[in-house]
């Protein structure tokens, strides 16, 4: 769903073949009959770009903690079992690492079964942890933080183990990209400072022309990341006091050219800012995982959270650069990256 688990997966797919392993990258998506995959994909994307009060609810009836028996993700995913089965047998890998919680379903319940023969390993991309990617039959879990790490250990006999997130290494240096990016803000708007927005690879973000439209007017340059959605980046090419941007290449240098990045569901943008020093508040966040990421991430100390305009104003002047707070939050951001995946891995 989006582009973040994609990413997530190809880095990890670019260190193994790094380290000396093989790797193959498959959409459980794509392993499920009768076109299901496509559509659970159109659903969920409409639902939280059209009728996000749906996918809350959806949300806190599926995936949220809670008590008492809710319906599970395995009955879904082991509609993929033969497919995947099929795979494994064929490729004869020696452990399949999952970064969809739906893929966790899958993998746990078949190795539940003993129809998988392989270790099954759940790398947990996001911040908050949803009942979803929890399943007893996996056989290991690694978490972007302790307090994740935490909740999973109540919730299965596994082991887990620490990492932080996975980005590529160009978020990790120099920017050579970076100066291009500023030359183009000081040619657009001289001395204001540019303040990223992102919405994703799908463009879901809820008014963002309005938030444009509040940081302009206090002084701010406002780029907007519009993903793959050519009708917010037509809408947000005629605001005159914002720069908009529809699929970028060169995030890393991007990054490393704002301010301070505006962040709405705590996925990988996020964790790209905070591997690049870059400052991240949480504004307007997309329901379900996004709002529960974004409160998470606040609540580590990782990002602010601006519930209002007035807010938001407030964060971005407290993470200027040269103050205590941004030496601050660049410092926990970065600390956040710990351990190899794929090291961690090959050590199992």
């Amino acid at each position: 769903m989006g582009a973040g688990h994609d990413t997530v997966a190809g880095e990890l797919a670019r260190r193994a073949a790094a380290q000396g392993h093989e790797a193959r990258v498959t959409d459980v998506l794509r392993l499920l009959p009768y076109g299901l995959g496509t559509g659970l994909r159109r659903g969920y994307r409409a639902s939280v770009r059209h009728l996000p009060w749906v996918y809350a609810g959806v949300y806190g009836a599926l995936l949220r903690e809670g008590h008492g028996p809710r319906p599970s993700g395995v009955p879904l995913a082991r509609l993929a079992g033969d497919r995947l089965t099929e795979l494994v047998d064929r490729l004869d890998p020696d452990v399949v690492v999952s970064v969809f919680h739906l893929a966790a379903q899958l993998t746990g319940h078949l190795r539940e079964r003993g129809a998988l023969r392989v270790p099954s390993a759940v790398f947990l991309l996001d911040f908050a942890v949803h009942r979803q990617w929890l399943h007893p039959g996996n056989d290991r879990y690694l978490c972007l933080t302790d307090a994740a790490a935490a909740q999973v250990r109540r919730a299965v006999a596994a082991p887990v183990v620490t990492t932080g997130p996975v980005v590529a290494p160009a978020f990790r240096g120099p920017a050579p990209g970076a100066d291009r990016w500023l030359e183009r803000f000081a040619a657009r708007a001289p001395g204001r400072p540019p303040v990223l927005l992102s919405a994703g690879a799908w463009g879901a973000a809820s008014r963002p022309a309005a938030t444009a439209r509040l940081l302009a007017a206090a002084g701010w340059l406002p780029v907007v990341l519009c993903g793959r959605d050519e009708q917010l980046f037509a809408r947000m090419s005629r605001e005159p006091a914002a720069v908009a941007l529809d699929w970028v290449d060169d995030m890393p240098g991007l990054l490393a050219a704002c301010h301070a990045l505006v962040d709405n569901a705590a996925g990988q943008t996020a964790v790209q800012a905070l591997a690049s020093g870059l400052p991240v508040i949480g504004h307007r966040p997309l329901p379900g995982h996004g709002a529960d990421g974004v409160r998470r991430m606040a609540g580590l100390g990782l990002s602010a959270l601006a519930p209002d305009g007035p807010a938001l104003l407030a964060a971005l002047d407290a993470v200027r650069e040269g103050g205590r707070e941004h030496a601050d939050r660049v410092a926990r951001g970065r600390a956040l990256f710990r351990r190899d995946v794929v090291e961690c891995l090959a050590e199992w």
